[in-house]
C-alpha cells in the first residue's frame, strides 16, 4: 500500500521534452543501464539526474532539462527492477526492463547496491561507467554534475563519497536536493535515538560498510569532504501537508535521529558540516519547483572554471 501511495503522489505528468532513451554498457561484458538523453550540440556541461523511489526518470529528466541552459547535456538513468516488483515502484510510461538490463530491488539502488542479476555491477559503478562514456561520446564536456531529488538525492549524497574520480582535466560536481535521510560521516546526530545502533550503520553512517563498496570509511570521509556539493531543500518540505509527502518519509529510528522532517534533516546535516543550504521559498517536495527555482538553476549550472 505504501509503495502504491508513493507512485500515486509523485506520478503527476510533466510536458514531454525531446529526448531519446538509450542503453549504456556498464562494465565490459556485463549488463546495461538505460537513460533518457537530451539533444545538445558540443555541450560543455552535462547533468546526470537521478530519479526518486517510484523510478520517475522521465519526470526528473523533464524537470532538469527545463532548469538548465539549452546547451547542457542531460541524462536521466532508470534503475530497472524485476517485472514482479515493478508495480511497487513504477511510474506511468517508463519503459519496462529488457533482456540484458541490469536489475535492482525497489530500494536497493538508492544505496548504490549491486544489481540483482549481476553482483559485479553496483549502482555506483554503473553510473561511473555512464560518466566515462559521456566523456568518450561528448568530448566537449568538461564538467559533469550528478544531481538528485528525494530518493535520488539520497543516492547522490552517498555516491559523492564513493564515486570514481574523473580523469585529469574533468570536473565532477553534485547537487543533493531534499533527501529523506543522510549519510553522516561521524556519529553525531541532532536527535540521537536510544537503543538504535543502526543510526551509525550504512546507509545512515559509515559503520558496517558493505563489502561491495570500493573503499573504507576513512577514504570515504576524505572524498566527501573534498567533493563539490550543492545542497537544496524546499522551505515547505516539512510537516503533514500532502505537498510535503510526509507519509512516505523514512520514520525508522536511524532516520528520526537525523530530524523530524526533510527540511530539518537537511538543516541539521549541513549545519553540522558547516556547509551552505539553499532553502527554496514556496517549494514543498516537488522536483519541478526545487530544480526550477533560481536556487535550483544556479546549483545545476556549473560555475566557470578558474
Amino acid at each position: 500500500m505504501k509503495h502504491r501511495l508513493i507512485a500515486a503522489l509523485l506520478a503527476v505528468p510533466l510536458p514531454a521534452l525531446a529526448s531519446t532513451f538509450e542503453r549504456f554498457d556498464s562494465l565490459p561484458g556485463h549488463g546495461s543501464l538505460g537513460a533518457y538523453v537530451s539533444t545538445a550540440q558540443a555541450p560543455q556541461q552535462a547533468v546526470i539526474t537521478l530519479h526518486g523511489y517510484p523510478r520517475d526518470a522521465r519526470r526528473t529528466f523533464d524537470a532538469t532539462v527545463a532548469a538548465v541552459a539549452p546547451d547542457t547535456l542531460v541524462l536521466a538513468p532508470l534503475f530497472q527492477v524485476p517485472a514482479g516488483e515493478a508495480e511497487h515502484c513504477h511510474s506511468p510510461a517508463e519503459p519496462a526492463a529488457q533482456a540484458g538490463d541490469l536489475l535492482w530491488r525497489c530500494g536497493s539502488w538508492l544505496a548504490g547496491a549491486p544489481a540483482e542479476n549481476d553482483r559485479a555491477v553496483t549502482a555506483f559503478a554503473a553510473v561511473d561507467a555512464l560518466i566515462a562514456q559521456v566523456g568518450q561520446r561528448w568530448p566537449s564536456v568538461k564538467v559533469v554534475t550528478v544531481a538528485g531529488f528525494s530518493a535520488g538525492a539520497q543516492w547522490v549524497q552517498h555516491y559523492a563519497a564513493f564515486a570514481q574520480q574523473p580523469p585529469a582535466g574533468g570536473r565532477l560536481r553534485f547537487v543533493v536536493a531534499s533527501p529523506g535521510s543522510w549519510l553522516y560521516p561521524d556519529t553525531w546526530r541532532p536527535y540521537p535515538q536510544a537503543d538504535c545502533p543502526a543510526q551509525n550503520h550504512w546507509k545512515y553512517g559509515l559503520e558496517q560498510l558493505p563489502g561491495w563498496l570500493p573503499q573504507g570509511a576513512e577514504q570515504a570521509r576524505a572524498q566527501y569532504r573534498a567533493a563539490d556539493i550543492s545542497y537544496l531543500a524546499g522551505a515547505l518540505d516539512h510537516g503533514d501537508s500532502p505537498a510535503a509527502h510526509g507519509k512516505i518519509l523514512d520514520r525508522s529510528c536511524p532516520a528520526l535521529a537525523q530530524g523530524p522532517w526533510r527540511l530539518q534533516r537537511a538543516q541539521a546535516f549541513t549545519e553540522h558540516l558547516g556547509q551552505p543550504l539553499q532553502v527554496v521559498p514556496g517549494c514543498a517536495h516537488d522536483v519541478r519547483c526545487v530544480f526550477g527555482s533560481a536556487q535550483g538553476r544556479q546549483a545545476l549550472a556549473a560555475p566557470p572554471a578558474g
